[in-house]
């Protein structure tokens, strides 16, 4: 059989492949259109893959197309006809903001003949910001920053964030009005809610100011005075469902956790490993999540149940790290150290995790490994995995050991990607 590690990075490999743009997207363009656009066709786009997603685009679409996208930095593709930009992520900066008044000011005087193509996956709140009138950017940015070590599940983060922009939730659909809008949305949210993905720009928003400051009394987000008052007044509501000027705006979630769960359950089968999917949406601490995940690893591993060994667990979704320590973060990687302490060098279970954009939390490196030995060899270099794990340090942790992985960008992003492989004892 092939090694734990090889195996296992080749499952997050089929992962990532099932969800690029090339491969997804085209199915979408133009034939699967109710009608071709008679007027103008605008790309208006922003996330980790939103430059890989203009590419394919261009490649496949028939007459003139015109517009832009925004990414992250690094995660530029050439284009010919869509010009590629870039800002900062996780923490939005000036050229965030530059690109939301772009994009607002793209698409107005449009008409009932032209269509608006809105190109959206993760990493699109940060990408796209603009903060709400009265709301300066360094206010925005401070709530960002807080949200983003508070531990808040992200449909409460993109519930607070929609109610402090000026182009999120439904804002930049409703600027379109009254030209069609497709979005073609690549998922990295649970549930894969269109209104979470990149905060939801170009759909009705469901929630309300009042929703957003519970967000914020939940998760202890000291609120900028300008932005607790236009909460508290009602002055920054996002766009609702049903609002009119939705009425031509129309969403397709093309790929997701799911998608890329189901291609690297193909390849463990090819592999002759079973493939049990446990969850696309997962949530939760990290940690939490690991010591759940370990339990059920070793009633497989000691018991065969609920499954029998070879098998591997797969699963997806986004957990969460409330950052306490002075480490670096990262939920994959805290994820695995908390998996590894729990399974105490339990024979035959290995592990890999990632965040499928290639980035986890705000460092380059997209996840790491475990094994069985991993807790014995950070023994013998006098690491301390308790240590580091409440320091938050877990990226730390797997560099000491040499087992971080690092893709660079993937060029797409339907989130965390987490296997665990069960040997029979034999096989550890």
């Amino acid at each position: 059989m092939i090694a734990p590690r090889a195996l296992l990075g080749e499952l997050f490999e089929a992962a990532v492949a099932a969800a690029q743009p090339a491969r997804i997207l085209p199915a979408h363009l133009p034939a699967r259109l109710p009608s071709p656009p008679q007027g103008r066709t605008i790309v208006v786009g922003a996330g980790k893959a939103a430059a890989s997603m203009a590419r394919a685009v261009e490649q496949h679409w028939d007459g003139p197309i015109e517009g832009f996208v925004v990414t992250r930095a690094g995660y530029e593709v050439a284009c010919e006809r869509i010009e590629v930009l870039s800002a900062a992520h996780p923490v939005p900066d000036e050229a965030s903001e530059r690109a939301a008044r772009r994009a607002l000011e793209t698409v107005q005087d449009l008409g009932p003949e032209d269509l608006v193509l809105a190109l959206l996956s993760g990493g699109g709140s940060s990408l796209l910001s603009l903060a709400a009138p009265g709301l300066a950017r360094g206010d925005k940015q401070a709530v960002h920053r807080q949200l983003l070590a508070s531990g808040a599940p992200i449909s409460d983060m993109n519930c607070l964030r929609r109610h402090l922009s000026a182009i999120k939730g439904g804002r930049l659909a409703a600027a379109c009005s009254p030209a069609r809008v497709l979005t073609l949305a690549i998922s990295d949210v649970p549930g894969d809610d269109p209104a979470d993905i990149a905060s939801g720009p170009t759909v009705g928003d469901p929630t309300s100011c009042q929703d957003a400051l519970a967000v914020a009394r939940r998760h202890g987000i000291d609120l900028p005075p300008a932005a607790r008052s236009l909460l508290e007044q009602g002055e920054s509501e996002s766009v609702k469902p049903g609002d009119p000027r939705l009425a031509r705006a129309q969403v397709r979630v093309i790929a997701s956790a799911q998608t890329a769960l189901e291609a690297a359950a193909a390849r463990a089968r090819q592999a002759g490993i079973a493939a049990h999917i446990l969850g696309d949406a997962i949530e939760g601490e990290s940690r939490e999540v690991a010591r759940a995940l370990a339990a059920i690893a070793i009633q497989v591993a000691r018991r065969g149940q609920p499954f029998a060994p070879p098998c591997v667990l797969l699963s997806g979704g986004e957990t969460t790290v409330t950052v306490r320590g002075r480490g670096r973060g990262g939920r994959n990687v805290e994820f695995l150290l908390a998996l590894a302490i729990a399974l105490r060098g339990e024979a035959g279970i290995h592990a890999l995790a990632a965040d499928t954009d290639g980035v986890d939390g705000a460092e380059e490196v997209a996840g790491a490994w475990v094994a069985p030995d991993t807790l014995e060899r950070a023994q013998a270099l006098g690491v301390s995995p308790r240590g580091l794990l409440e320091e938050n340090d877990a990226h730390g942790f797997f560099a000491r050991l040499g087992d971080g992985l690092v893709t660079g960008p993937t060029f797409t992003n339907v989130n965390d990607f987490r296997a665990v492989l069960v040997l029979p004892r034999s096989g550890g």
